[in-house]
């Protein structure tokens, strides 16, 4: 049998994701996570392994040792308390208007040609004579392609045509890695389905502007929904 560790699961990022947060180095040889040597030279009583786990001494802030008091997804790995110890500063919320307006634009375009073609396009100037069942139409349409357009491409790289061009990512908080199929889904139907259905520009102005005033994670209400953040990536 191979000793090879199995290739990850569907919808999982690579383990050789380049952006995914590293421990931090250990000063000296050894695992940072190793006990330390007693004072006096001996040999520790458990050899090289940690001692059981009711031998070891309670932590001093009644919790698990990497519990961050302000990180409200629980733990912070071998940082600490703090998830964005180790990755690339925050992104811009200005800039993160910008990349998302040049991605409604782009992807509007291709919306209206695959309604046009389809017939369900729901333009008309006399507001009387609007079919309902067009309007329905060209939202399933706007959907269908906002929601498959952010899920690729965040999957993929972290990045949307307009977060490329601002230099924006998108990593998974807890370790910094490109998001999953799975975690983008979640972060790109919170965006878009009230987009398509009933909110329109309203709900991305709420949901995006949210990262605004979101104290630290500068999170927009699909990035709390999918426990992303957005940073740059230079």
């Amino acid at each position: 049998m191979s000793s090879e560790p199995p290739p990850p699961g569907p919808g999982q990022p690579p383990d050789d994701d380049p952006f995914k947060k590293k421990p931090p180095p250990a000063e000296g040889g050894g695992s940072p996570y190793d006990p330390p040597p007693p004072s006096d030279g001996r040999t520790p009583p458990y050899g090289s392994q940690p001692p059981p786990f009711g031998d070891q001494p309670p932590s001093s802030e009644g919790g698990a040792p990497y519990e961050g008091a302000g990180d409200p997804y629980g733990g912070g790995g071998p940082y600490g308390g703090d998830p964005l110890a180790g990755m690339p500063p925050l992104a811009d919320s200005w800039t993160r208007v910008f990349a998302r307006i040049l991605d409604m634009i782009l992807v509007g375009v291709v919306v209206w040609l695959v309604s046009w073609g389809f017939g369900v396009t729901e333009y008309n100037v006399d507001s009387d004579k609007i079919e309902y069942s067009k309007s329905f139409g060209q939202s399933l349409v706007a959907a269908v392609l906002y929601v498959s357009y952010d899920t690729v491409m965040i999957s993929k790289s972290g990045q949307t045509l307009g977060k490329r061009l601002f230099h924006h990512r998108v990593a998974n908080l807890d370790n910094g890695s490109t998001p999953s199929v799975q975690t983008s889904l979640t972060r790109a139907l919170v965006l878009w389905i009230p987009f398509a259905f009933c909110c329109a520009c309203i709900w991305t102005a709420i949901a995006g502007g949210w990262s605004f005033f979101d104290k630290p994670y500068k999170q927009g209400l699909h990035d709390k929904a999918a426990k992303t953040v957005v940073v740059d990536s230079r």
